[in-house]
């Protein structure tokens, strides 16, 4: 089972993912301050360490330096917290989900069709 990350949590992980699933700590301090972020040494690495604890990365030394590396995909990670998702507020209806989508107009009908042709491509492939 993938655990649920905090936001900080996940913003780290993104950086392993953009950057092909490992990173050196000094990579990922540097991605951070591009983003605007002004998070302290001892801080980040505490929230790394969270996320090795968590089973989502392990650690490996390179030299003197530390190397994460993703144990759980993005998509692996998204599919995991979608399904939450699903389970948590429409008992586990995607239906649900999409039919507030749409009511809400969150969905507009370009995604819709979209979506549906993306649903017909998988189908076919599929079925091959």
């Amino acid at each position: 089972m993938i655990v649920q990350v905090s936001d900080s949590e996940l913003e780290l992980m993104k950086i392993v993912w953009a950057n092909g699933g490992t990173a050196l700590y000094a990579h990922i301090m540097e991605a951070l301050v591009k983003a605007g972020r002004t998070w302290q040494k001892n801080t980040v690495i505490t929230l790394l360490s969270r996320l090795v604890d968590k089973g989502l990365l392990k650690t490996s030394k390179l030299g003197r330096r530390n190397e994460y590396t993703a144990l759980v995909s993005e998509a692996d990670y998204q599919a995991a917290q979608a399904q939450s998702l699903l389970d948590k507020l429409y008992e586990g209806s995607a239906k649900g989900l999409v039919s507030t989508l749409i009511q809400r107009e969150l969905l507009s009908a370009a995604d819709y069709e979209e979506l549906k042709a993306f649903w017909e491509r998988e189908k076919n492939e599929c079925a091959h």
